[in-house]
């Protein structure tokens, strides 16, 4: 490592430089070492699984809130890597869920539909013959 100040190459361990004293790098003591770097920002698609689970299917949206609740604790410790996997999962569970709040409605009305056909062409009443 050269010194900022006189140009004398050093030992990358030094910690003055052998030439003029400059300090060449700072030492952390464990007083002064950080704790974790700042936290990154992972989406927790929270909104998204409440309302899946609100509108749609609320047993498939129970486990995307769960997933969306992950998200904020693992990021808190640092788990950046276990954050960002919650959050794919809680998005995944929404999306699953309204998908399936939707295929369910549409089979609902196209049953309805359907009974009504049978309904009108059978004047009213059940064909015992």
């Amino acid at each position: 490592m050269y010194c900022r100040q006189c140009g004398t190459l050093n030992d990358d361990n030094n910690f003055r430089c052998i030439q003029c004293g400059t300090v060449l790098q700072q030492v952390q003591t464990p007083m002064q070492t950080p704790y974790a770097a700042e936290p990154t920002h992972v989406p927790t698609h929270l909104a998204e699984a409440i309302i899946a689970t609100l509108l749609c299917c609320w047993p498939l949206g129970l486990v995307a809130i769960i997933q969306a609740t992950k998200v904020s604790s693992r990021n808190a410790v640092g788990d950046v890597e276990g954050a960002m996997e919650a959050s794919r999962k809680a998005k995944l569970w929404s999306w699953i869920a309204i998908a399936s709040g939707f295929v369910v409605i549409v089979l609902y009305v196209a049953l309805l539909i359907a009974m009504e056909g049978d309904l009108g062409s059978s004047s009213g009443g059940f064909d015992w013959d």
